[in-house]
């Protein structure tokens, strides 16, 4: 999964804004992008794991809840994902996570994400330790190494705590740039906004 390990920052400056914004407008001339445009300009099929996936990721980009992205929103993901420090990409990974919203992850809500991201990267960007790995076994050793409390939940502290203390588990609990990167590259793949 090796994910968000992107050092180079990149900087967002006001032309760059200035062109997001016009391809903006053009795909998104209300200036709403809605979950079915998100997808379409991913790729991404309704029927698809990835697509749930998705819906995940386009919430946690939703900061008002009112189901579209906006622009402001739009650029506070792009923020996220090209200058966001690492606490608040492993914050926004959780909330990836957390299906239910409810502030911690059992191991159902985990596994079916790591089992996404498994689907998404076909095993070509996992490292050959975690290949060997099935999704569940994946969960059960990160719920051993990272779930301090022994609930069989990971809270928002055990799993940031647990990411920046364990280099393997960082790896495989950060959402890397990754989806946001797939997402970018699938987009840019039919036409970027």
């Amino acid at each position: 999964m090796g994910q968000f390990q992107s050092s180079g920052k990149q900087d967002i400056d006001v032309a760059d804004l200035q062109e997001m914004y016009k391809k903006f407008v053009v795909q998104c001339p209300s200036g709403a992008l809605y979950l079915h445009e998100f997808k379409g300009f991913c790729r991404v099929l309704d029927t698809s794991e990835e697509s749930l996936y998705m819906d995940n990721i386009f919430k946690t980009f939703d900061k008002n809840g009112d189901n579209v992205i906006d622009f402001l929103e739009y650029v506070a993901a792009l923020n996220l994902v090209l200058r966001g420090k690492l606490e608040h990409k492993l914050k926004w990974s959780f909330k990836v996570y957390d299906k239910d919203g409810n502030g911690c992850l059992d191991k159902e809500e985990l596994r079916e994400i790591i089992e996404v991201i498994y689907n998404i990267k076909t095993g070509s960007k996992l490292d050959h330790e975690t290949q060997l790995l099935t999704p569940d076994e994946v969960c059960d050793r990160i719920f051993r190494i990272v779930d301090v409390s022994g609930d069989v939940q990971l809270s928002l502290e055990e799993f940031i705590e647990g990411a920046q203390k364990d280099g393997w588990v960082m790896k495989m609990l950060t959402l890397d740039i990754n989806p946001t990167g797939w997402v970018i590259e699938q987009r840019r793949k039919c036409s970027p906004i």
